[in-house]
């Protein structure tokens, strides 16, 4: 499910830092590493990649990092030329570097464990809890641009004219990063017409790439940043909307999820995204949920096209965006078995075979995806280690994903009832937008852009009510409404 993450454009209260300090306790997110952790980090740092064996040396693409604003743990570099002319009829070649965690997290070792138990990095206001520590997500491993050879999965997709994937391969290297760029400053370039080759070609990329995403039935959501800012009025909620160069991205990455999931296929063994089709019930609450927000939604526009036809640049748009998450509710991670049918084992929301393979230091099952991946492309055996953990790897993707998804909506409650906390006593319109076996509902409030349980008996899925906000509870994120 598509993350959400949250800023906080001052100190963050002491109740919303009580908060979080509850949440992660109840969910059992880990903080701290353990000693035996960080000691083998130092370990490992001190003497080096582990040797996985040849690795070609691709330090002359000029490959450089996209991401947001002072990030340090850089998963991915880039580069993107036009092919020459050849039989296959590719008109373009994207490279894409994936740090090579593998090189630095021995399988068993206590920083293996350690991934193991935490399974994905998990987000908060102003701070994140990582994956592996940070001398290995933001110096070791990350593909900083200080000059020095990294080791990395490096992936070559051809694409020909259109966009579509000619060829996919994937190879263990050493790269060296050219430069480490925000999103703020690639679209700077571009929009002032000085943007290098490579920048333009990825415009160009991404827009053919977004055009077949729409051809197919599929979408994506990038979502907004949601921003905290205060003033003498109190707490505010606004969001920063994505800039072109962030989705454009984005489909590079998608790019080679989807190839990894044809080498899997093809080789019959691996770990897929998988997302079963949204069902007509869950559609017609954002039906509802677009009725609340007052945005047209024709009855004869399916999901992906209404998705693809919001204004980002405008909040009521951007709030309906991050309700549009419920659809992707019900991912999770399918094995590959031989001779499976790709059609059973596709991500309903993006209309493909789709595996998480471009973010491994971040997120745990992107290591093991990229080992598979690397190893049938060169023909030889999948280590033994990736395939003994294969098995466990949905169950355990599963668990954190469910931990993060909690942790993240419970750092949503906290945000918005810091929003609302000086606005008890105040009665607001909103629309009843779901219903449940006990007495009540959801409502969803317009401005500002929050969804709250409201306790009342007659609520009518669809119909507009007024409730008065009765109280807030800042620690626990709760946030008390009465029907007027």
């Amino acid at each position: 499910m598509p993350a959400r993450h949250l800023h906080i454009a001052a100190e963050v209260p002491e109740e919303i830092r009580e908060g979080i300090a509850h949440l992660r306790e109840s969910l059992e997110v880990p903080e701290a590493f353990p000693d035996a952790v960080l000691a083998q980090v130092r370990e490992r740092v001190a003497s080096g990649p582990l040797d996985l064996g040849e690795r070609r040396d691709l330090t002359a693409i000029g490959f450089v990092t996209i991401d947001p604003e002072g990030s340090m743990d850089l998963d991915q570099a880039m580069f993107i030329e036009r092919a020459a002319e050849g039989a296959n009829g590719a008109a373009f070649t994207v490279w894409y570097a994936i740090a090579d965690v593998a090189a630095w997290v021995a399988p068993g070792g206590a920083i293996d464990v350690e991934a193991h138990r935490r399974g994905q990095t998990f987000y908060a206001p102003n701070e994140r809890i990582p994956l592996h520590p940070s001398e290995v997500s933001e110096q070791a491993a990350s593909l900083l641009d200080d000059g020095t050879p990294r080791p990395a999965l490096v992936w070559k997709i051809e694409l020909d004219a259109q966009g579509n994937q000619v060829t996919g391969t994937v190879v263990r290297a050493t790269v060296r990063s050219r430069e480490r760029l925000s999103y703020v400053q690639v679209q700077g370039w571009l929009d002032a017409g000085t943007a290098p080759e490579w920048a333009q070609l990825l415009r160009e990329v991404g827009t053919l790439r977004q055009r077949l995403e729409a051809a197919r039935g599929g979408v994506s959501l990038n979502l907004p940043e949601q921003e905290i800012t205060t003033d003498e009025r109190g707490w505010h909620i606004s969001y920063r909307a994505p800039l072109p160069v962030e989705d454009w991205n984005a489909q590079i990455s998608l790019l080679t999820g989807m190839a990894a999931a044809k080498i899997m296929l093809d080789g019959g063994v691996g770990i897929l995204r998988t997302l079963p089709p949204a069902e007509p019930s869950a559609v017609e609450r954002l039906r509802r949920t677009a009725r609340s927000l007052h945005i047209d939604w024709p009855t004869d526009m399916g999901y992906p096209d209404f998705v693809r036809s919001l204004d980002v640049s405008q909040p009521t748009h951007l709030a309906m965006m991050t309700a549009c998450t419920a659809l992707f509710r019900g991912a999770g991670y399918t094995l590959v078995a031989a001779g499976v049918d790709p059609a059973t084992v596709q991500h309903g929301a993006l209309a493909a075979n789709y595996a998480h393979t471009t973010a491994p230091l971040r997120r745990l099952v992107d290591r093991y995806v990229g080992e598979i991946c690397v190893h049938l492309c060169a023909g030889t055996a999948v280590p033994r280690w990736t395939l003994d953990a294969l098995s466990a790897l949905p169950d355990e993707m599963r668990d954190s994903d469910s931990r993060a998804k909690k942790f993240e909506r419970g750092n949503v409650d906290l945000v918005e009832a810091l929003v609302m906390s000086q606005r008890v006593g105040q009665v607001f319109a909103a629309v009843v937008v779901e219903l449940d076996q006990k007495s009540g509902g959801t409502v969803s409030i317009e401005h500002p852009a929050i969804e709250a349980r409201l306790k009342a008996d007659g609520l009518e899925l669809g119909s507009e009510v007024s409730v008065r906000l009765e109280s807030v509870d800042l620690v626990a994120g709760k946030v008390v409404l009465s029907r007027v």
